[in-house]
């Protein structure tokens, strides 16, 4: 019952996104995070101008048997950015309010989606 409530909430939040119409279907501005180098050192990834309605899964942290989850989200741009714990866009889900909405390192994501 939990996981078909979590995938309905994910599903709604990912309908809201492509409702919502953007000018150039892309977020102007930046969304950035912080994530694990190969020698453990935190590294800062950005994506700039990200586009809008589609699943972005950050290539830093793509692959969960060889990498930490992202973590310590700032959303620069003028979109609603939903960050994921999982790949694809799918696991747990928070949004991030455009023009500076940001989390702590304690929000772990590995993609997100722009609306």
């Amino acid at each position: 019952m939990r996981l078909r409530s979590t995938v309905a909430a994910a599903l709604g939040a990912l309908a809201l996104i492509v409702a919502v119409p953007s000018s150039a279907d892309a977020a102007s501005g930046d969304f950035s995070y912080t994530y694990s180098g190969l020698d453990g050192s935190p590294q800062v990834g950005f994506l700039i101008d990200p586009p809008s309605g589609v699943c972005i899964t950050l290539p830093e942290v793509a692959d969960p048997g060889s990498s930490s989850p992202a973590h310590t989200p700032w959303n620069n741009t003028d979109a609603t950015a939903v960050v994921f714990t999982g790949v694809g866009c799918e696991g747990d889900f928070f949004l991030l309010r455009p023009n500076g909405g940001h989390a702590s390192d304690r929000l772990k994501l590995r993609s997100v989606a722009f609306g």
